[in-house]
């Protein structure tokens, strides 16, 4: 895989310190910063609703792209090594015809993590742009029901384009705030066999594909979204069926919005929730069980933690969970 260097703005200095706390190996430090410095992978995910991965892979072929699978557990996840024109990727017949979905890596684990199964019923709060629920309403084959939640217009939009583009058939749109969603799902006594709470966050782990988060970044940010987190999470959880299983994931490296989400969560529920361990393709680390003056559920280190330079991927985090008793 070739790594494509680049400049990229200053770090807050309150982010260095930060990162300098999770990372205290000055290697494992100093492989972090440099991972920033460069380019994503073109990483795609085949559309197996529309076009298997050996029939798409000789397509791409014959355009001259070189095409790897880096995990042997899902021939569906494509990286392209090939050089790329601005654009290429997306302009593409085949990414048109809804052959293959343009994904970071580390984006794609949560439903790897799910594994929803035909036929079930599937949540997804916070859906847009749509990465995931396409790749679950691939992996349910389009059959059961999925609802995929979303509170902007705008994003709203993006997300039914590229549902129609796939090929998606199961699946509801509604546009709520996630809280608000809930509440109504109660009312009509709605449960789910599979939820995915892909929160907002602070977006920490995906400075190599956005820049402007070095600038936006900000701690007061990180303590108004961990509130919000910790609301989505518990008014999400209580729409599982008994034994139903719930992913809460993050696209950030922030305590506050990861590991603390989830051991308030635990706490709050007490018998009623397990937590999960799994398996992900990729290297992942143990969630932390203490972070500055605050000291986390020791169960937080079946969460897993992915940073960037660990496997040339974005930054995530990824937890899971099952519904034992009402």
């Amino acid at each position: 895989m070739t790594k494509r260097s680049r400049k990229i703005p200053d770090p807050k200095p309150a982010f260095v310190e930060r990162i300098n706390q999770l990372l205290t190996e000055e290697k494992d430090n100093k492989a972090y910063w440099e991972i920033l410095k460069t380019k994503p992978v073109h990483s795609i995910r085949c559309n197996t609703l529309k076009i298997s991965p050996e029939k798409l892979i000789k397509k791409l072929n014959s355009k001259g792209w070189k095409i790897s699978q880096p995990w042997k557990t899902n021939p569906e996840i494509m990286i392209i090594e090939s050089a790329l024109l601005p654009g290429e990727l997306g302009r593409a017949l085949e990414h048109l015809l809804g052959y293959y979905y343009i994904q970071e890596l580390s984006s794609m684990l949560p439903m790897i993590a799910m594994k929803p199964k035909e036929n079930e019923s599937y949540l997804d709060l916070c859906a847009a742009p749509g990465s995931k629920t396409t790749q679950a309403a691939a992996l349910m084959k389009n059959t059961g029901t999925i609802i995929a939640n979303e509170i902007s217009i705008g994003r709203m939009r993006i997300l039914a384009s590229n549902l129609e583009r796939c090929g998606v058939t199961n699946t509801i749109i509604t546009r709520k705030e996630g809280r608000a969603l809930s509440k109504n799902l109660e009312k009509n006594n709605m449960t789910f066999d599979k939820i995915l709470v892909d929160a907002p966050c602070s977006g920490e782990g995906t400075l190599r594909s956005t820049p402007k988060t070095y600038i936006m970044w900000n701690p007061k940010t990180i303590k108004h979204l961990s509130k919000l987190q910790k609301q989505l999470f518990l008014s999400s959880f209580d729409k599982l069926k008994i034994n139903g299983e719930m992913i809460y994931s993050t696209c950030t490296h922030a305590p506050e919005e990861n590991e603390e989400v989830v051991s308030y969560c635990l706490e709050k529920l007490g018998n009623k929730i397990e937590i999960i361990d799994f398996k992900l393709p990729i290297k992942t680390r143990e969630g932390i069980t203490k972070w500055q003056d605050k000291e986390y559920d020791k169960r937080v280190k079946l969460t897993k933690r992915i940073y960037p330079h660990d496997n040339n991927t974005e930054g995530f985090f990824v937890s899971k969970f099952r519904k034992v008793k009402e």
